[in-house]
């Protein structure tokens, strides 16, 4: 069942999240349940030639088949928060010395403007989502299986092209932050000061 499915039933997001904490950027499930989350570039197949699709499929098949593990892929679009890159533009025209380049800058920063008012910019992420179940309470047992898993999944998408490198514990607590709140989560960010915060009233 995925980490990142919201129950349709009415309760707290304590209850909505069912997980007991993160460690090491290890979620820790109820029952001795852990998660390891992959981060994963992607490859545009569409622009590859025939030879290298059916490459690029026989290397996933190969990869799939020597998992010893089951995993879970997940995509996640996002909206990019266009407010702070706009802000960074501004900064550079206060700094801009030139003119014309002021003015360029200006001239893009309108249209980017006009651009969002009409229109979403979505980003795709992409997850690979290692598990580790066993009764073992020793951590350090559980962060060393899941770091070997990690690294075979790992090389095995390198194989395709791919480059991967696992969450810390913030990025996998805003992970769940912008999930289960989107709105909350564009205008307070998540930041190492609140993590902790975080962990104590939602988890």
């Amino acid at each position: 069942m995925s980490i990142f499915v919201k129950s349709k039933k009415k309760q707290s997001s304590r209850h909505q999240i069912a997980i007991e904490g993160v460690r090491e950027g290890i979620l820790l499930l109820p029952n001795h349940h852990y998660r390891a989350i992959l981060h994963i570039s992607s490859i545009n197949f569409e622009l590859k030639s025939e030879a290298e699709q059916d490459a690029i499929i026989d290397t996933y098949q190969s990869f799939l088949n020597s998992l010893a593990t089951p995993l879970q892929i997940v995509v996640r679009v996002r909206e990019m928060d266009m407010d702070k890159y706009l802000v960074d533009f501004a900064e550079r025209v206060k700094n801009e010395p030139e003119e014309i380049y002021r003015e360029q800058i200006e001239n893009y920063t309108n249209f980017v403007r006009s651009l969002i008012s009409t229109n979403k910019i979505l980003t795709r992420h992409f997850y690979v989502v290692i598990p580790y179940n066993d009764k073992e309470k020793d951590f350090e047992v559980v962060k060393e299986q899941l770091s070997l898993t990690l690294d075979i999944v790992g090389k095995g998408l390198a194989r395709l092209g791919m480059q991967s490198r696992q969450l810390n514990s913030l990025e996998v607590l805003d992970m769940f932050y912008s999930f289960y709140d989107p709105g909350l989560a564009k205008r307070q960010p998540l930041s190492a000061q609140t993590m902790q915060l975080l962990t104590e009233s939602y988890l």
